[in-house]
Protein backbone atom coordinates (compact mmCIF):
# COMPACT_ATOMS: atom_id res chain seq x y z
CA UNK A 1 0.00 0.00 0.00
CA UNK A 2 2.95 2.35 0.47
CA UNK A 3 3.49 2.67 -3.28
CA UNK A 4 -0.25 3.15 -3.80
CA UNK A 5 -0.29 5.99 -1.28
CA UNK A 6 2.73 7.60 -2.96
CA UNK A 7 0.85 7.59 -6.28
CA UNK A 8 -2.24 8.97 -4.52
CA UNK A 9 -0.26 11.82 -2.91
CA UNK A 10 1.35 12.67 -6.26
CA UNK A 11 -2.02 12.82 -7.99
CA UNK A 12 -3.70 14.78 -5.21
CA UNK A 13 -0.88 17.33 -5.23
CA UNK A 14 -1.30 17.63 -9.02
CA UNK A 15 -4.93 18.67 -8.53
CA UNK A 16 -3.96 21.58 -6.30
CA UNK A 17 -0.95 22.57 -8.42
CA UNK A 18 -3.29 24.57 -10.67
CA UNK A 19 -6.25 26.87 -9.95
CA UNK A 20 -8.61 24.27 -11.48
CA UNK A 21 -9.06 22.49 -8.15
CA UNK A 22 -10.04 25.67 -6.35
CA UNK A 23 -12.42 26.67 -9.15
CA UNK A 24 -14.05 23.25 -8.98
CA UNK A 25 -14.54 23.46 -5.22
CA UNK A 26 -15.97 26.99 -5.37
CA UNK A 27 -18.40 26.05 -8.16
CA UNK A 28 -19.40 22.90 -6.29
CA UNK A 29 -20.10 24.76 -3.03
CA UNK A 30 -21.95 27.65 -4.67
CA UNK A 31 -24.15 25.43 -6.82
CA UNK A 32 -24.90 23.01 -3.99
CA UNK A 33 -25.77 25.89 -1.67
CA UNK A 34 -28.08 27.44 -4.25
CA UNK A 35 -29.80 24.13 -4.94
CA UNK A 36 -30.24 23.38 -1.23
CA UNK A 37 -31.43 26.74 0.02
CA UNK A 38 -33.10 28.29 -3.03
CA UNK A 39 -34.34 25.53 -5.34
CA UNK A 40 -34.91 23.14 -2.44
CA UNK A 41 -36.95 25.77 -0.52
CA UNK A 42 -34.96 25.06 2.62
CA UNK A 43 -36.44 27.86 4.72
CA UNK A 44 -40.01 27.49 3.40
CA UNK A 45 -40.11 23.79 4.29
CA UNK A 46 -39.88 24.54 8.00
CA UNK A 47 -37.80 21.41 8.65
CA UNK A 48 -34.29 21.40 10.06
CA UNK A 49 -32.75 18.70 7.90
CA UNK A 50 -30.54 18.34 4.84
CA UNK A 51 -32.97 16.39 2.66
CA UNK A 52 -32.71 18.88 -0.27
CA UNK A 53 -28.92 18.80 0.03
CA UNK A 54 -28.74 15.03 -0.37
CA UNK A 55 -31.45 15.01 -3.04
CA UNK A 56 -29.58 17.34 -5.38
CA UNK A 57 -26.05 16.10 -4.60
CA UNK A 58 -25.87 13.06 -6.94
CA UNK A 59 -27.27 15.07 -9.85
CA UNK A 60 -24.68 17.77 -9.28
CA UNK A 61 -22.03 15.04 -9.11
CA UNK A 62 -23.01 14.01 -12.64
CA UNK A 63 -21.42 17.18 -13.96
CA UNK A 64 -18.63 17.80 -11.50
CA UNK A 65 -17.24 14.32 -10.78
CA UNK A 66 -16.36 13.67 -14.47
CA UNK A 67 -14.47 16.98 -14.36
CA UNK A 68 -12.24 15.44 -11.68
CA UNK A 69 -11.59 12.18 -13.50
CA UNK A 70 -11.30 13.33 -17.11
CA UNK A 71 -7.58 14.07 -16.77
CA UNK A 72 -6.55 11.01 -14.74
CA UNK A 73 -5.49 8.82 -17.67
CA UNK A 74 -6.39 10.91 -20.72
CA UNK A 75 -3.70 13.44 -19.86
CA UNK A 76 -1.14 10.67 -19.25
CA UNK A 77 -1.91 9.23 -22.69
CA UNK A 78 -1.92 12.62 -24.43
CA UNK A 79 1.43 13.67 -22.98
CA UNK A 80 3.00 10.22 -23.36
CA UNK A 81 3.87 9.96 -19.65
CA UNK A 82 1.81 6.78 -19.28
CA UNK A 83 4.73 4.75 -20.64
CA UNK A 84 7.05 6.36 -18.11
CA UNK A 85 4.60 5.69 -15.27
CA UNK A 86 4.26 2.03 -16.19
CA UNK A 87 8.02 1.51 -16.48
CA UNK A 88 8.48 2.63 -12.88
CA UNK A 89 8.44 -0.01 -10.11
CA UNK A 90 4.68 0.48 -9.74
CA UNK A 91 2.24 -2.37 -10.30
CA UNK A 92 -0.75 -1.70 -12.50
CA UNK A 93 -3.20 -2.07 -9.62
CA UNK A 94 -1.15 0.35 -7.53
CA UNK A 95 -1.30 3.03 -10.22
CA UNK A 96 -5.04 2.52 -10.77
CA UNK A 97 -5.97 2.46 -7.09
CA UNK A 98 -3.60 5.33 -6.28
CA UNK A 99 -5.15 7.61 -8.90
CA UNK A 100 -8.65 6.62 -7.78
CA UNK A 101 -7.87 7.32 -4.11
CA UNK A 102 -6.49 10.76 -5.01
CA UNK A 103 -9.68 11.63 -6.89
CA UNK A 104 -11.80 10.26 -4.03
CA UNK A 105 -9.82 12.28 -1.49
CA UNK A 106 -10.36 15.40 -3.57
CA UNK A 107 -14.11 14.75 -3.70
CA UNK A 108 -14.09 14.12 0.06
CA UNK A 109 -12.37 17.46 0.68
CA UNK A 110 -15.00 19.27 -1.42
CA UNK A 111 -17.77 17.45 0.46
CA UNK A 112 -16.21 18.20 3.86
CA UNK A 113 -16.26 21.91 3.05
CA UNK A 114 -20.08 21.79 3.13
CA UNK A 115 -19.94 21.46 6.95
CA UNK A 116 -21.40 24.99 7.43
CA UNK A 117 -24.70 23.57 6.18
CA UNK A 118 -24.67 21.02 9.01
CA UNK A 119 -23.99 23.82 11.47
CA UNK A 120 -26.84 25.84 9.96
CA UNK A 121 -29.47 23.14 10.43
CA UNK A 122 -28.27 22.53 14.00
CA UNK A 123 -28.58 26.23 14.79
CA UNK A 124 -32.06 26.43 13.28
CA UNK A 125 -33.42 23.25 14.84
CA UNK A 126 -32.66 19.81 16.22
CA UNK A 127 -31.98 17.55 13.23
CA UNK A 128 -31.14 13.86 13.44
CA UNK A 129 -27.37 14.11 13.06
CA UNK A 130 -27.12 10.34 12.73
CA UNK A 131 -29.16 10.54 9.52
CA UNK A 132 -27.02 13.44 8.31
CA UNK A 133 -23.85 11.44 8.99
CA UNK A 134 -25.32 8.48 7.10
CA UNK A 135 -26.14 10.84 4.24
CA UNK A 136 -22.53 11.98 4.05
CA UNK A 137 -21.41 8.34 4.01
CA UNK A 138 -23.81 7.70 1.12
CA UNK A 139 -22.50 10.79 -0.67
CA UNK A 140 -18.93 9.49 -0.42
CA UNK A 141 -19.97 6.07 -1.69
CA UNK A 142 -21.85 7.35 -4.73
CA UNK A 143 -18.97 9.74 -5.44
CA UNK A 144 -16.64 6.73 -5.37
CA UNK A 145 -18.86 4.93 -7.88
CA UNK A 146 -18.90 7.90 -10.25
CA UNK A 147 -15.14 8.36 -9.86
CA UNK A 148 -14.42 4.71 -10.65
CA UNK A 149 -16.52 4.98 -13.82
CA UNK A 150 -14.85 8.24 -14.83
CA UNK A 151 -11.35 6.87 -14.21
CA UNK A 152 -12.00 3.81 -16.37
CA UNK A 153 -13.43 5.86 -19.22
CA UNK A 154 -10.59 8.39 -18.99
CA UNK A 155 -8.25 5.53 -19.91
CA UNK A 156 -10.08 4.95 -23.20
CA UNK A 157 -9.11 8.24 -24.83
CA UNK A 158 -6.44 10.93 -25.06
CA UNK A 159 -9.06 13.69 -25.19
CA UNK A 160 -10.23 15.02 -21.82
CA UNK A 161 -13.46 16.44 -23.27
CA UNK A 162 -14.41 13.05 -24.68
CA UNK A 163 -13.57 11.45 -21.33
CA UNK A 164 -15.82 13.99 -19.59
CA UNK A 165 -18.76 13.36 -21.94
CA UNK A 166 -18.44 9.56 -21.72
CA UNK A 167 -18.26 9.61 -17.92
CA UNK A 168 -21.26 11.92 -17.63
CA UNK A 169 -23.35 9.76 -19.95
CA UNK A 170 -22.52 6.46 -18.24
CA UNK A 171 -22.95 7.87 -14.72
CA UNK A 172 -26.29 9.33 -15.79
CA UNK A 173 -27.41 5.94 -17.10
CA UNK A 174 -26.50 4.18 -13.84
CA UNK A 175 -28.40 6.86 -11.92
CA UNK A 176 -31.50 7.60 -13.92
CA UNK A 177 -32.84 4.05 -14.17
CA UNK A 178 -33.38 4.11 -10.43
CA UNK A 179 -35.88 6.93 -10.83
CA UNK A 180 -39.53 5.78 -10.68
CA UNK A 181 -40.42 8.46 -13.25
CA UNK A 182 -37.96 7.09 -15.80
CA UNK A 183 -38.89 3.49 -15.01
CA UNK A 184 -42.54 4.26 -15.67
CA UNK A 185 -41.73 6.12 -18.87
CA UNK A 186 -39.67 3.31 -20.43
CA UNK A 187 -41.65 0.40 -18.94
CA UNK A 188 -43.49 -0.26 -22.19
CA UNK A 189 -40.49 0.29 -24.43
CA UNK A 190 -38.13 -2.34 -23.01
CA UNK A 191 -38.66 -5.85 -21.60
CA UNK A 192 -39.49 -6.08 -17.90
CA UNK A 193 -36.44 -8.28 -17.25
CA UNK A 194 -34.12 -5.67 -18.74
CA UNK A 195 -35.74 -2.88 -16.73
CA UNK A 196 -35.49 -4.95 -13.55
CA UNK A 197 -31.80 -5.62 -14.18
CA UNK A 198 -31.18 -1.91 -14.83
CA UNK A 199 -32.88 -0.99 -11.57
CA UNK A 200 -30.81 -3.53 -9.66
CA UNK A 201 -27.56 -1.87 -10.72
CA UNK A 202 -28.91 1.66 -10.38
CA UNK A 203 -27.09 3.76 -7.81
CA UNK A 204 -29.74 6.26 -6.80
CA UNK A 205 -32.09 3.88 -4.97
CA UNK A 206 -29.36 2.48 -2.73
CA UNK A 207 -27.99 5.98 -2.15
CA UNK A 208 -31.40 7.30 -1.12
CA UNK A 209 -31.81 4.40 1.30
CA UNK A 210 -28.57 5.34 3.04
CA UNK A 211 -29.48 9.04 3.18
CA UNK A 212 -32.62 8.04 5.08
CA UNK A 213 -30.38 6.47 7.70
CA UNK A 214 -30.80 2.86 6.58
CA UNK A 215 -27.31 1.44 6.07
CA UNK A 216 -27.75 -2.15 4.90
CA UNK A 217 -24.84 -4.53 4.45
CA UNK A 218 -26.11 -5.52 0.99
CA UNK A 219 -25.89 -1.88 -0.14
CA UNK A 220 -22.34 -1.53 1.17
CA UNK A 221 -21.37 -4.75 -0.60
CA UNK A 222 -22.98 -3.46 -3.79
CA UNK A 223 -21.06 -0.18 -3.70
CA UNK A 224 -17.77 -1.95 -2.93
CA UNK A 225 -18.35 -4.46 -5.75
CA UNK A 226 -19.37 -1.70 -8.17
CA UNK A 227 -16.22 0.32 -7.45
CA UNK A 228 -14.04 -2.79 -7.61
CA UNK A 229 -15.48 -3.80 -11.00
CA UNK A 230 -14.77 -0.42 -12.58
CA UNK A 231 -11.26 -0.27 -11.10
CA UNK A 232 -10.59 -3.71 -12.58
CA UNK A 233 -11.95 -2.46 -15.91
CA UNK A 234 -9.69 0.58 -15.55
CA UNK A 235 -6.62 -1.65 -15.16
CA UNK A 236 -7.60 -3.81 -18.15
CA UNK A 237 -8.20 -0.77 -20.39
CA UNK A 238 -4.88 0.84 -19.42
CA UNK A 239 -3.04 -2.43 -20.09
CA UNK A 240 -4.68 -2.84 -23.50
CA UNK A 241 -4.20 0.75 -24.63
CA UNK A 242 -0.93 1.74 -22.96
CA UNK A 243 0.91 1.65 -26.26
CA UNK A 244 -1.87 3.50 -28.15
Amino acid sequence: MRTTLIVARRELAAYFATPVAYVFIVIFLVMLGALTFQVGNFFDRGQADLAPFFTFLPWLYLLLIPAITMRLWAEERRSGTIELLLTLPVAMWQAVVGKFLAAWAFAAIALALTFPMVITVNVLGTPDNGVILAGYAGALLIAGCYLSIGAALSATTRNQVIAFVLATAVCFAFTVFGSPLVAGFVAEAIPASVLDAAQRVSLIGRYESITRGVIAVRDLVFFATFIGFWLYANAVIVDLRKAG
